[in-house]
């Protein structure tokens, strides 16, 4: 009877050990398969829709973001409307407050003195500065950057119509190439100012440059 009891509490506790370890076994296999392997997602060939987001995203770029002109400046405050309401009785207090001119200072040699101021009324000012100084930049029109080769020179021919020369050269801007159509070199500023309102005049937006000699 003993060795019955014996042998059925060795089968049950078998028994009950196999299910535990089952269990722990499909408790592994599931945190397994739920846990993400690192890494595993690297060097993966793009797909299209990754293409169309990327498209998109580049959609609305402009080159000629860095040339747009800057925002106006706020208009300065008003004066304060208590100044504009001043009595003229205020304003004789603030004569009565307001400190008397110093009287000048008396010298023992007014003859020196006098021919001092003299001299000084007959030295000649000292002459402003040449009109003829050099601009130490040159300027230079720009008339469009452009995303491709074939838009900028599409835009140089049009300025050939006008009788313009205008010239087309390459930039990096912010990791793309951008193609820039100019007008140039200016070493007077009104030139390159008087190249702008005649582009502007035909309808052609456009930026002066300036550029150190």
């Amino acid at each position: 009877m003993t060795l019955n009891k014996q042998g059925g509490g060795t089968f049950l506790g078998f028994i009950i050990g196999l299910v535990l370890g089952l269990g722990v076994a499909l408790a592994v296999a599931i945190y397994v398969t739920k846990v993400p392997t690192p890494f595993s997602n690297k060097n993966q060939p793009r797909t299209s829709a990754q293409d169309v987001q990327e498209n998109e995203k580049n959609k609305d770029w402009n080159p000629n973001s860095v040339l747009q002109p800057k925002a106006p400046a706020e208009p300065p405050a008003p004066p304060d409307a208590s100044a504009a309401t001043a009595t003229p009785q205020d304003a004789d207090k603030s004569a009565d407050k307001a400190p008397a001119p110093p009287r000048p200072a008396v010298t023992a040699d007014p003859l020196g003195d006098l021919a001092k101021a003299k001299s000084a009324l007959n030295t000649p000012a000292p002459s402003a500065a040449p009109a003829d100084a050099v601009d130490p930049f040159i300027y230079v029109v720009q008339a469009g950057a452009f995303r491709t080769s074939a838009d900028a020179d599409a835009q140089k021919a049009k300025l050939a119509l006008l009788g313009l020369d205008a010239k087309v050269s390459e930039r990096d801007q912010a990791g793309r190439v951008v193609y820039r159509v100019r007008l140039g070199p200016f070493i007077d500023k009104n030139a390159a100012e008087r190249m702008r309102t005649q582009l502007e005049s035909s309808g052609i937006d456009n930026t002066l440059v300036r550029l150190q000699r």
